[in-house]
């Protein structure tokens, strides 16, 4: 029975009546951050009907440097595997942005392979440099949490993709649960006092800042499209998984 986007019937033994539940569109997988406390409720607000979110948890200290980054590679394809086991999955995101660049896409995308196989591979980095093309946009600034040695790595990784990195600030925060902790009213000035007026679009790095709340408010002021990593990982999960539906809650992104 395939999923359609519509609710399809079919009758098993003793007519007993079954659909094709209440994932019919797609069903998406996310390995998180063993401290991760924002991304599951995003993924729940930005999911549209239809559509399953499931996760596991990858282990990792509480620190987000470039030390503890690597270390969790080996983990992403072990968390994967136990993800709703042997159901079928569309898609399996790392949910990780400063990881997914100190990692690499290659190495992450092989572990969530190896975990999930079957599953199309992704990351919350590539969901964020796909969106910034669906905006069209190439000069980029970037406001993120992290220290300087990842917001670094972050700009390289992103040059040398084909994005004009024009400024790259970071809070220097260390510990996730701080990360969690920032307003998302300080996230809005933040991101304003890092924008360049020749930009062409903010992004907002970083799966645990509260980003999503301010979307809307910072495009309407900006006049130009913000992304923030998990807007941008719910709308390239969903298209990979082919589900087209748009929003008018969450930025010029998820109206296309």
């Amino acid at each position: 029975m395939q999923r359609t986007g519509k609710i399809e019937h079919s009758l098993g033994r003793g007519g007993i009546r079954f659909d094709a539940g209440r994932h019919y569109k797609a069903k998406l997988g996310f390995v998180l951050l063993a401290m991760e406390q924002t991304i599951e409720e995003d993924m729940f607000k930005l999911a549209p009907d239809g559509v399953g979110v499931h996760f596991q948890r990858a282990p990792m200290a509480n620190k987000v440097d470039v030390e503890t980054l690597s270390a969790m590679a080996s983990g992403i394809g072990d968390a994967a595997a136990l993800i709703v086991p042997e159901v079928q999955l569309d898609v399996i995101c790392y949910a990780c942005t400063s990881g997914s660049v100190v990692i690499g896409e290659d190495k992450v995308f092989a572990e969530l392979t190896r975990g999930a196989p079957g599953a199309k591979p992704t990351s919350i980095i590539s969901g964020v440099m796909r969106a910034l093309k669906a905006v069209n946009a190439r000069k980029i600034t970037v406001a993120t949490p992290y220290v300087d040695p990842v917001n670094e790595i972050e700009r390289v990784y992103m040059e040398e993709r084909g994005f004009e990195i024009l400024n790259i600030q970071g809070l220097n925060i260390e510990n996730d649960e701080d990360m969690v902790r920032v307003t998302p009213d300080y996230i809005y000035e933040f991101a304003k006092q890092v924008d360049r007026a020749d930009s062409d679009a903010i992004f907002i790095s970083c799966g645990a800042l509260r980003s999503v709340d301010i979307i809307q408010a910072l495009e309407a002021e900006s006049g130009k499209p913000v992304i923030t990593s998990n807007q941008a990982m719910m709308w390239d999960c969903l298209r990979l998984a082919g589900v087209n539906d748009r929003s008018e809650k969450y930025g010029q992104l998820f109206k296309s």
